[in-house]
């Protein structure tokens, strides 16, 4: 499955639709490690970290993950190169870090739609909503870790891999299982129909989809109108 040219089965591992999981450990064991990163900021300074995360996100952002020097980030938050290390051990650290936090954030906020009542289409409606709603800046942040993930290895490759996939496909999938198991969509595999629906909201949010659409309420009715009736034309000859 490829979104905006990238390939999510080779990206997130070999295993079918990202579902990476770290041999060395069982993921309660790296999830509870997830959240003590993500809980637990530097005890010293935590003013000083937060501006060099907030630094660090932005040149991200702007550039490649190659392309960003300890140097830069430390001039950007305006703190000495030997202050950003006292606060991170590297740029791996740093970057890690600031992915985990951002994810952990959107979890919990995805999470409101997951455990609310209604139906399939109310709560992806509702899940979607809170995304395309979020800040430019922090809607893109959940690119980067698609974009960046084989720069990493190991550990650190398995945190970013689980804390994606907790923060958004897991969660589009609990709520694709019920819509199945309630007869509101047809069987199928909730995974593949999971990852289908994200890749449905990642174009949407590409910069040509902005313009075609305009709005909040345009993209989220062309998204949930291809999911649950698709895109060809009903027997009048309209587009259902």
């Amino acid at each position: 499955m490829k979104i905006l040219g990238l390939n999510i089965i080779d990206t997130f591992g070999n295993a079918p639709y990202g579902d990476y999981r770290p041999v060395s450990r069982s993921v309660s064991e790296v999830n509870d490690e997830m959240t003590l990163q993500v809980k637990s900021p530097p005890t010293k300074s935590e003013a000083t970290a937060a501006r060099i995360v907030a630094a660090a996100q932005r040149l991200f952002l702007a550039k490649n993950y190659a392309d960003v020097t300890t140097d830069m980030i430390a001039q950007a938050a305006e703190v000495t190169k030997g202050g950003l290390y006292h606060h991170f051990a590297s740029k791996e650290k740093l970057y890690v870090t600031m992915m985990l936090a951002d994810l952990e954030r959107k979890r919990l906020l995805f999470a409101e739609a997951v455990a609310a009542s209604g139906s399939c289409e109310y709560r992806l409606a509702k899940l979607t909503r809170a995304f395309l709603e979020l800040p430019d800046e922090e809607r893109e942040l959940t690119r980067l870790v698609r974009r960046d993930i084989n720069t990493f290895a190991g550990e650190e490759r398995s945190l970013l891999v689980i804390a994606y996939q907790r923060a958004l496909p897991d969660q589009v999938q609990t709520i694709v299982e019920d819509g199945i198991r309630e007869g509101e969509l047809a069987p199928g595999d909730a995974r593949v129909l999971a990852w289908s629906f994200v890749a449905l909201v990642e174009v949407s949010i590409s910069d040509y989809a902005g313009n075609v659409f305009g709005n909040t309420d345009a993209s989220l009715d062309h998204v949930l109108g291809l999911f649950f009736h698709g895109a060809a034309a009903d027997t009048n000859g309209e587009s259902r």
